[in-house]
This record gives structure tokens, C-alpha cells and sequence, in this order.
């Protein structure tokens, strides 16, 4: 399970132990400009029963060319055509391809990751066709699957709306307080209620017809 510390993984998290899996919940310390998503992430595996969570180092960010990585890189407050700065260049790709690793190690069939096409920021690596293509790689390039126990990529969020993401997560009572979506919190993990992220937060909270539980820095204006 690819736990990021926001309300997608969080919500993705619970969906899978409800379905009765036992999670090994993998984060990654890839050089994003902020922590605190890790800490949310520990925070959440240990509210919603992960038997494990492991945090990798995967120092991707060094690459540059993305906001969320790249201090020289303002994250934007206001969206714009095409594919954002806050993309991160094969993050999906790699964060999959570890969970594959780990996956065939720990003898698990699935992996679920909770990446979304509806409500999202147009990045290229939450696409179905995207899922669908690695779990087609998957099954040619590891042992498991060449000796017939095939691995599945489950993103149960993919095509649902923010509000239904919440309103599913709400079902499984999943604390969303414990979640962090802003791109550019502060070091308590107060959002800035400005970025993409934020935005798409807030605007499910409101169509879902649920009291928003983040904390906004007061110069948000929250």
C-alpha cells in the first residue's frame, strides 16, 4: 500500500482493510520540500492497522524540475493549462516499481495505490492507462508472476470524484485531520489553502457535505 500521508492513500488505506488485507504501508522521504507528510503518513498507518509501514529513502527529488522538490521553484496558486510544475518526473513509476519489489518479497498479489483521474492536477501517472500498463509490466517482469501468482494494482479512487473519496472515507471512519494534502505546508502542517491540492481538498469537503477538519495558516484566510 503506497501511503503518501494525504486523503487519497489514507482513504485507499482503509478501502483495503475492509476488503481484508493485511497492509505493509511503503512512504517515501524523496526529497520532497516538506516532512510532514511522513509524519502524517506514520500518524495514519498506525490509526488505520497497517501491520508495517516502511519509509524508503528515494532521493528522486534531486533531479529537479518540479515545485513540490525544487526550492527555486515557486508552487502555483492558481491553476494553469498543462501538465503542472508540481509534477514530480516518474514518481509514480518509481514508487510502483519499489512497491513491486517489496510486494513479491512479502509473497503479496496486490498493490493498491491511490492515485485519481477525476479530481486531480493532470498528471500523466495517475491515468488508468498508465495503471493498467505497469500492471501489465509487472506481470511479465517478476518471478511471482512467471510461476502463475500474478499481481494485481488496485487504485480504487481512480475514477471517483474528491466528494466521493471523502464520503467513502467518512463510511470507513477515516480521521482526516491526520491527512496532509497541501503542497506547501508549514512545519506543523498547517496548509496554505492557495495550491491545487488545497483547492481540490476544500472543494470536496464542501460537495461532500462535510465539515473540513484541515488546519489553514491564518494568512490563508481560512
Amino acid at each position: 500500500m503506497l501511503l503518501s500521508g494525504g486523503l487519497d492513500s489514507a482513504t485507499v488505506l482503509a478501502i483495503a482493510r475492509e476488503r481484508g488485507h493485511r497492509c505493509i504501508a511503503l512512504s517515501f522521504d524523496y526529497g520532497q520540500r516538506h516532512r510532514v507528510e511522513l509524519n502524517a503518513a506514520r500518524r495514519i498507518a498506525k490509526a488505520l492497522g497497517a501491520t508495517e509501514h516502511r519509509v524508503l529513502d528515494m532521493p528522486i527529488g534531486q533531479f529537479g524540475h518540479s515545485a513540490l522538490t525544487d526550492p527555486g521553484i515557486a508552487v502555483p496558486e492558481a491553476g494553469g493549462a498543462g501538465i503542472p510544475v508540481t509534477y514530480v518526473p516518474a514518481r509514480n513509476t518509481v514508487f510502483l516499481a519499489c512497491a513491486l519489489g517489496l510486494a513479491e518479497v512479502a509473497g503479496s498479489s496486490d498493490i493498491f495505490i491511490g492515485v485519481n483521474a477525476v479530481d486531480y492536477s493532470g498528471y500523466p501517472d495517475c491515468r488508468p492507462e498508465f495503471i493498467a500498463a505497469f500492471e501489465r509490466m509487472a506481470n511479465l517482469a517478476t518471478k511471482a508472476a512467471v510461476e502463475g501468482r500474478p499481481l494485481r494494482i488496485h487504485a480504487p479512487l481512480i475514477d471517483l470524484t474528491k466528494a466521493d473519496i471523502i464520503r467513502r472515507g467518512m463510511a470507513l471512519g477515516v480521521d482526516y485531520a491526520m491527512t496532509v494534502s497541501c503542497y506547501q505546508p508549514d512545519d506543523t502542517g498547517a496548509a496554505c489553502g492557495r495550491c491545487d491540492a488545497c483547492r481540490f481538498r476544500r472543494e470536496g469537503f464542501e460537495q461532500a457535505g462535510v465539515s473540513d477538519p484541515t488546519r489553514y495558516r491564518q494568512s490563508a484566510g481560512q
